[in-house]
């Protein structure tokens, strides 16, 4: 009878995910057919370019048809990429349909770098003589930064523009995990490495506090002065202004100057309308930044010569994925690049927090292949830090934006001890046999000797020391130098610029232009690296995902210890140069 119930529903279950896997396939096809019957966008003779920033603004450009029916993916699979949108703002400069810009900046979805590339593009665009016009129902902190370069900035009158500074908050779990029994036992190099600071403290250290005080002092300190320089407002009153909370209302804004007029929708239609020049709304031709890069875009396939990006984009991992910096996929497209010979140039677009630190000295010896005959430029984005900078040290130049987080030249080892917290809350005991007098080291059911601790160290010194090494050679420094910046210690891309950790200020735009002139070439197109998959490709890695999800929903003892693998190896004696944080402003 038990075989018998077993079979039964066995067969509903497998009926059931089958019956799910034809529906997402269905789906998938119809999806598939939409897109490729997708006809290509037009620019009118006459029009506004309109900048959408309620699609996220990511490092590389996805558009995944299948993401709003994968129950696997919570958010769009639906982005623009940086390049794309700086490449579109650029290309309407000199475009005569093109007669100004407008941007909506209610929901601002971008990078702080992205943020500060693209207004380096917008000012670009200014000089051409076409007006920039901005809006927002709100404006948040970031977004008002990026309307300052627009030559009216207009505000809903019941909104708000908010200037109340950059902050940094950091959540201490000490306490909690005392409580539960769980210790977190520790092995780092770097009185400014902080991380995992928050497992093994309940408070900011001193040294954390004084460089992530000077990291917010930059950031802040280039919004305030670009915003002063573009609305001729002393520095000292924008400060003021902030210091005091003198902005609760959108009349406080304009009084203070930083709005040019209070707006509703349809009071802003008719500015719109008499800016382009026609007598009513409906005359009014508007093209997205997408809509306009997809038009306007082309390939020229007769130009041999080619400059790559290789983005690097996410945490540095060991292994195979094209979700993050995963050491065998990346040594794959660098290899490529290294291999093609109508390649060029490299741009080596780094937006990453940091990782393994086996994994990040993986790619850099792939880097340094592809230098012997390729120039390898690093673009930075919101982070270049630890393992993120481990990988760009070399290159023959370093470009930064000024609101780049960097440097955090260090190393960490960390190993949990559930025992106490086994015993109190599970009544559950462990024990081991071992081969040999070590065998248990990375269990978690036991704290770390004495020996355990200063082989961990040990290895944590020797990386250390390699890294330290590495940027020495990498930026004509002495290892005693390197030592003095790094120690964990993360910077701003402006100081970066000021101790040597990067050559120039600039972003993609700047960074693709000194490739090209490395290189020598007049004329070049660009190619983007990972290559982006193909409509059916994306279907059946999402059906692929789907039937392992349901595997493992049948198989949680599975789940359980791929989370226990995961937190000692990734934690563990994977030795990590990684950043403690990720960071976000409002």
């Amino acid at each position: 009878m038990k075989n018998f119930l077993k079979i039964v529903l066995g067969t509903f279950v497998g009926s059931i995910i089958a019956l799910a896997i034809g529906f997402f396939l269905l789906l998938g096809i119809v999806g598939s057919m939409a897109s490729l019957s997708e006809t290509k966008p037009v620019v009118p003779k006459s029009a506004i370019l309109s900048i959408d920033f309620g699609t996220r603004i990511s490092e590389q450009y996805v558009d995944d048809p299948f993401s709003s029916i994968n129950p696997l993916q919570g958010t769009s699979g639906k982005t623009q990429g940086i390049y794309q949108v700086i490449r579109s703002i650029d290309n309407a400069a000199n475009d005569p349909a093109i007669k100004f810009i407008y941007m909506n900046l209610t929901n601002l979805n971008s990078g702080i770098t992205h943020t500060e590339e693209i207004r380096s593009a917008l000012e670009r665009f200014r000089i051409s003589g076409k007006p920039v016009i901005a809006y927002a129902d709100n404006f948040s902190q970031p977004a008002y930064y990026l309307a300052t370069v627009a030559d009216k900035i207009y505000l809903s009158p019941t909104g708000m523009l908010q200037l109340t500074g950059v902050s940094i908050s950091t959540i201490f779990f000490k306490d909690l995990l005392d409580k539960l029994g769980v210790e977190v036992q520790l092995v780092r190099h770097g009185k400014f490495k902080a991380a995992a600071e928050q497992f093994i403290s309940n408070k900011m250290s001193p040294e954390n506090r004084e460089q992530l005080q000077a990291y917010v002092d930059a950031v802040w300190n280039t919004w305030v002065s670009q915003i002063s320089s573009a609305r001729e407002i002393p520095v000292e009153t924008i400060n003021s202004l902030a210091d005091n909370l003198s902005l609760s209302t959108a009349q406080d804004a304009l009084e203070a100057g930083l709005a040019d007029e209070l707006l509703y929708k349809d009071q802003l239609t008719e500015k719109l309308v008499s800016l382009f020049g026609v007598e009513d709304e409906k005359e009014l031709k508007m093209i997205s930044s997408t809509n306009y890069d997809k038009a306007t875009f082309k390939i020229d396939f007769k130009e041999k010569n080619k400059v790559a990006i290789i983005y690097a984009n996410g945490d540095i991992v060991m292994g195979k994925s094209d979700n993050v910096i995963a050491s065998d996929s990346f040594v794959e497209h660098i290899s490529k690049v290294r291999k093609d010979s109508t390649i060029k140039a490299v741009v080596f677009r780094v937006n990453s927090p940091g990782g393994s630190a086996q994994s990040s000295d993986i790619i850099e010896r792939e880097l340094e292949l592809l230098m012997e005959n390729k120039p390898v430029i690093v673009s930075m984005g919101d982070y270049a830090a630890s393992g993120g900078y481990w990988i760009s040290a070399k290159a023959n130049k370093i470009f930064t934006n000024n609101t780049t987080l960097t440097g955090s030249i260090g190393v960490f080892s960390m190993v949990p001890n559930f025992q106490k917290a086994m015993d109190k809350h599970l009544s559950v005991k462990a024990e081991s046999v071992n081969s040999n007098r070590y065998s248990d080291l990375m269990s978690g059911y036991r704290p770390l000797e004495g020996a355990e601790n200063e082989f961990l160290r040990s290895a944590v010194e020797k990386i250390y020391t390699d890294f330290i090494n590495l940027v020495s050679q990498g930026r004509g420094m002495t290892p005693e130098e390197v030592d003095q910046i790094a120690q964990g210690r993360v910077w701003a891309g402006k100081d970066a610029l000021e101790i040597g950790l990067a050559d120039q200020k600039g972003g993609l735009y700047e960074a693709l232009s000194y490739a090209a002139s490395m290189a020598n070439l007049e004329s070049y197109r660009v190619v983007e690296y990972p290559v982006q998959k193909n409509a059916i490709d994306r279907l059946m890695e999402m059906l692929s995902e789907t039937s392992i999800a349901a595997g493992n929903i049948a198989n949680p003892q599975e789940m359980i210890a791929n989370a226990y693998k995961y937190i000692l190896n990734e934690r563990g004696i994977s030795h990590m140069a990684r950043l403690p944080y990720n960071i976000s402003f409002n």
